[in-house]
């Protein structure tokens, strides 16, 4: 690995609040990666760095240090997945407590987002995080695909990382010059809400063959803003059946190292 030209990427936290009356790790905020997408995205000479909340307030000491100087320092943005963006981030009430989400997370992911946008850098989001683009540049989501969007595939399941779906590319976008066709195949989904409006400058790039949910998106403003719905870390090799997500990789890593 040659250091000066060695690829620079940040992976967003999730988050964990304190659980009333826990004790000990429970009692306190985690900021936490999932193992598989730091795995993923450094399968080429990539040196991953979880980037943490940083607090404007509060007990903890805390240093000068600000999200834009990550954006600086950092080549690309991997906005990870994770608990639903609340609702209350696009201007409506949760229909139930269970998709109220994560509004510390949201106002953090969502300055993340935005300087790394403004320092010219490449943003991928990945299920959550393709949503969380869709609502930093205005637009909405269906809270709940099985109850508010009717003849809806199934995009959960107690599988987990075992269901996938069949999607495809939309014709002449950037998806399917990168894969090189416009019939993806399966991925593997884990969500239970979706975009219902896009958000502005956004392009639609691939959607569900079955009921047309959106499952990828790219920002037409910018050299690399791209969500995808599914998760293309567990698409591991030796699972033959789900689409290779190399081309995706590979165009992120060339928008990273563009900014060098």
């Amino acid at each position: 690995m040659t250091r000066n030209k060695t690829i620079r990427i940040g992976l967003s936290a999730r988050l964990f609040h304190p659980k009333n009356g826990a004790t000990g790790i429970e009692s306190k905020t985690l900021q936490v990666l999932e193992q598989s997408i730091a795995q993923w995205i450094m399968s080429r000479d990539v040196l991953v760095l979880m980037v943490p909340s940083i607090l404007k307030s509060g007990p903890i000491h805390r240093s000068n240090i600000r999200l834009r100087d990550y954006a600086e320092y950092l080549d690309g943005l991997v906005l990870q997945g994770g608990t639903d963006v609340s609702p209350e981030a696009y201007g409506e009430v949760p229909l139930n407590e269970e998709w109220a989400g994560d509004r510390v997370r949201d106002a953090y992911e969502m300055e993340l987002l935005h300087e790394f946008v403004e320092a010219g850098k490449p943003v991928l989001g990945i299920c959550r995080g393709m949503q969380l683009i869709n609502v930093a540049f205005g637009g909405s989501l269906y809270q709940d695909i099985p109850s508010q969007l009717e003849g809806a595939a199934r995009h959960q399941a107690e599988a987990y990382d075992l269901h996938s779906h069949e999607i495809r590319f939309a014709e002449k976008g950037q998806f399917a010059r990168w894969f090189g066709n416009t019939d993806a195949g399966q991925v593997v989904s884990i969500h239970h809400q979706c975009v219902r409006s896009l958000g502005k400058d956004l392009a639609v790039e691939a959607t569900s063959t079955e009921d047309g949910v959106i499952e990828a998106i790219r920002h037409t403003g910018h050299d690399f803003v791209v969500g995808v719905q599914w998760h293309p870390e567990f698409h591991t090799p030796g699972r033959d059946s789900l689409l290779d997500c190399v081309p995706l990789l590979d165009a992120f890593y060339v928008a990273a190292r563009a900014t060098r």
